[in-house]
């Protein structure tokens, strides 16, 4: 019997799928406990019509990185910050600062976890810092630290 899979059940598939498994298995187990729905012409093309959206969904958000890394290309984000004679900063710029100077000079707004910022900007000068905007497009940020 076919039937399309609800939620993800270990060794037959994930939700949304098309399985073939026993008769009785259907019957007795799976439709009764809402894991699955039966194949029909009316259940099929439903499926169909949600893989589509997923797909478009997703080929969406892969267009939105896309302009989003070509944006970012061509921003540079201005942090002042305390710095020694020597150009060592006290401290260090984190992720954190460079979202929120990133979303106050250019309305931006970026998780801050996105950012490919390991211990934080600790000299002054221009650093190119990396952010992961979906799998597969990483965009790069200027960022301009000087001093006050």
């Amino acid at each position: 019997m076919k039937v399309i899979l609800t939620q993800d059940i270990k060794g037959q598939g994930k939700k949304g799928q098309l399985v073939n498994v026993s008769d009785g298995y259907a019957r007795n187990f799976l439709l009764p406990k809402g894991l699955a729905k039966e194949a029909t012409s009316e259940n099929l093309n439903v499926m169909h019509g949600q893989q589509e959206a997923e797909a478009y969904r997703k080929q969406m958000a892969l267009e939105d990185a896309k302009a989003l890394e070509a944006k970012l290309k061509e921003l540079t984000v201005n942090i002042k910050a305390k710095a020694g004679d020597n150009g060592k900063l006290f401290g260090s710029v984190t992720s954190k600062e460079v979202v929120e100077e990133l979303l106050k000079q250019h309305h931006i707004k970026l998780d801050k976890k996105k950012l490919q910022l390991q211990d934080g900007i600790k000299a002054l000068g221009t650093t190119n810092v990396e952010v992961k905007l979906h799998p597969g497009v990483t965009g790069v940020i200027k960022v301009n630290v000087t001093a006050i």
